[in-house]
């Protein structure tokens, strides 16, 4: 074996999937997660592989640090903050969530308040230090820390972001102390004292964690070379990881939406959206000509001021549970049996969930779950419904079936939030479904909202898997400089952005990259003066910067205002580092007309009737065939339910695209 060999592993709620490329050949596999010690299952399934470590270039996408944050199960931490401002992670933005509740919002505050500290030290808003700071109150600090058995501290200073010369003291001492150290000038250099102190925090918070899961890691995985995937699309090295672990927040779904865009360009399809649903949740991703980022995003009831890709999470999957509430009404979700006891079928509970719902409807192969790995108890299913059924006063199959209507209904909504509420026509885009149960649902969700077509690609089952291998290495940097766009010289401007030009190179070849490796690729974020938020345009001379932020302003938000003087508020860097992708091949159409057998028939409940349908395994599909609903296509990893109304046709590449059957 050769560091060819390149493994993408996606651990995921319920499944963890695994995507080997070797000698221009693509393997899938996929397990049960084991979310008391992630690595567990990578460690097993590279074993299952038969692959020697050594020889691999790993890149992994997480949830540690997502199931951290969403758990409160990160490190002991304390706050460092300029003395008077050690409030302002609990204060916040003042703003509630339910505007007219007379009830006071419960919050949970991720660090309590006796652990945030304020030191004597003041840098003015333009960076001229106002008062020193005093070393001894550091000293004291670090002894009270040591007694208190704090892990990890975050360092967050008034105005730090124009003058780190404090945070840079202190993050020092701290750091020879043996402490670690979350410092918001490395971290986000950029004004707004609530979101850089938030993310700051969020970062210590998780740094703990991270510096436990990855050493676990490196240890079973000795001599590989691994990369670990941010929430941005891109992935970063393990030492950069450990001092900025938040940036993995997001990191398995953003590698779904890399996969997609990646179909986008082969089939040159400008509208999709991404529908990804796995066992424990769902996760939806609009792409217009490109994958779409956001600066705000919001995990636990706190913001992470950073780059993001825009997905929108909800919780529905194959593993959530079904009930009947207080009002008799039938509820999906957002609870998840998980991978462990998992669905009544696994045979390791009687929880109803979704999963249980498609086998009992005939969705699911219950012969080949998993490639027939993994045996399932379909008795159990109706077990499991039987008392939802009869709180309902409705058969065990209507009930089912009600299951999976709910859970549409909830998926199509998340939809909705990122089309039609921005002002997208979804009849113009194609659903791109993916994940281990997104299959089962696609065709419907996509008749409901009037999508297009649906293409299930190959690999679907380990799709974000596959997103891996077709990631590259990203650093975003950023630095605030507050000016008024026509009062800021081209050549001050310039020399503001060598200087961060000059950061991402030092910081692209930290991860290993030769300068001729290094792309950058600059951006402003501006707004009208006055403005709260701000518009991100890609950087050029300020005369054609001004034209262009009007235009991108009116098609934002439907207007304009062009006598409004305009500021710059941040400048913004994306450096990538050349990294080869792998490359997948079309599939040589056969010689001669071939019909494709079906392997079974079983019985199909789809709108209240019995239907005889075919089962088909997906490993026998070739470019060319014509499948007929009902139907099903089985492969190891996920299921293809094709309703009595569509067909399926299957392209070069081997993806399933479905599209409703002409009269």
């Amino acid at each position: 074996m050769n560091k060819d060999y390149r493994l993408g592993i996606d651990t995921g709620g319920t499944f963890t999937d695994f995507v080997l490329y070797r000698e221009g050949k693509v393997l899938t596999f996929k397990l049960p997660s084991t979310p008391h010690n992630p690595s567990q299952a990578i460690i097993k399934g590279i074993k299952t592989l038969k692959l020697d470590p050594s020889s691999l270039i790993l890149i992994h996408g997480t949830t540690v640090g997502t199931n951290a944050l969403l758990q409160r199960k990160g490190g002991r931490i304390a706050l460092v903050t300029t003395r008077g401002f050690e409030d302002i992670i609990h204060i916040g933005r003042q703003t509630r969530k339910k505007l007219y509740s007379l009830i006071p919002e419960e919050r949970h505050p991720i660090i309590p308040p006796q652990l945030c500290f304020g030191i004597k030290e003041r840098i003015k808003a333009g960076g001229k230090i106002e008062q020193e700071i005093d070393q001894t109150e550091i000293d004291s600090l670090i002894q009270l820390f040591k007694r208190r058995n704090i892990q990890a501290i975050a360092v967050c200073f008034l105005h730090s972001y124009i003058n780190p010369t404090h945070e840079k003291i202190v993050a020092q001492k701290l750091r020879q102390a043996g402490f670690l150290v979350s410092s918001s000038s490395e971290l986000l250099p950029e004004y707004r004292e609530f979101e850089r102190m938030a993310l700051t925090t969020l970062n210590a918070f998780l740094m703990p964690v991270m510096e436990t899961y990855l050493a676990c890691l490196e240890k079973e995985l000795s001599g590989s070379k691994i990369w670990i995937m941010q929430s941005n699309g891109g992935f970063i090295s393990p030492r950069t990881v450990r001092s900025q672990p938040i940036r993995t927040a997001l990191s398995g779904p953003a590698a779904g939406v890399v996969a997609a865009d990646y179909w986008r360009e082969i089939f040159s399809i400008p509208q999709i959206i991404t529908f990804d649903m796995g066992g424990t949740s769902t996760d939806v991703s609009l792409i217009d000509s490109g994958i779409t980022r956001t600066p705000e995003m919001e995990i636990g009831g706190y913001p992470l001021r950073m780059p993001i890709i825009d997905i929108h999470t909800i919780g529905a999957g194959g593993g959530s549970i079904a009930y009947v509430d207080q009002g008799f009404a039938l509820r999906v979700g957002p609870h998840s049996a998980g991978a462990n006891p998992g669905p009544a079928c696994y045979g390791r509970s009687r929880q109803p969930t979704v999963t249980d719902a498609n086998l009992i409807c005939g969705r699911l192969d219950p012969e080949f779950f998993l490639g027939g790995r993994l045996k399932i108890f379909p008795e159990n299913s109706f077990a499991s419904l039987q008392q939802i059924a009869q709180q309902l006063n409705k058969s065990v199959y209507e009930t089912a079936e009600g299951i999976i209507q709910v859970a549409n209904a909830n998926m199509e909504k998340a939809i909705r939030v990122i089309s039609i509420e921005r002002g997208y026509d979804l009849r113009k885009f194609t659903l791109l479904s993916f994940g281990g149960a997104g299959g089962m649902h696609a065709a419907e969700i996509a008749e409901d909202l009037r999508l297009a077509r649906v293409i299930i690609p190959n690999y679907a089952g380990v799709f974000s898997a596959l997103g891996l291998l077709l990631a590259e290495a990203v650093k975003d940097l950023s630095l605030t400089f507050l000016s008024l766009l026509r009062e800021t010289p081209e050549e001050l401007l310039q020399s503001k952005f060598n200087r961060l030009s000059a950061q991402a190179i030092k910081e692209m070849q930290k991860e290993g990259f030769g300068l001729e490796e290094i792309k950058l690729f600059p951006s402003l974020e501006m707004r009208y003066y006055g403005q709260s938020y701000e518009i991100e345009l890609p950087y050029a001379p300020p005369s054609n910067l001004e034209a262009s932020f009007h235009q991108r302003h009116q098609q934002l938000y439907s207007y304009r205002q062009p006598d409004q003087p305009i500021e710059i508020v941040n400048l913004k860097i994306k450096a990538l580092g050349n990294f080869p992708k792998i490359k997948l091949s079309p599939f040589p159409r056969p010689g001669r007309p071939r019909k494709i057998t079906f392997t079974k028939q079983q019985n199909v409940y789809f709108h209240g009737k019995f239907y005889e349908a075919h089962v088909f395994r997906r490993q026998h599909l070739f470019p060319g065939i014509n499948i007929k609903g009902p139907a099903l296509i089985s492969a190891e990893e996920s299921t293809t339910f094709i309703p009595p109304n569509y067909q399926a046709n299957v392209d070069d590449y081997l993806n399933i695209i479905l599209e409703r059957q002409r009269p």
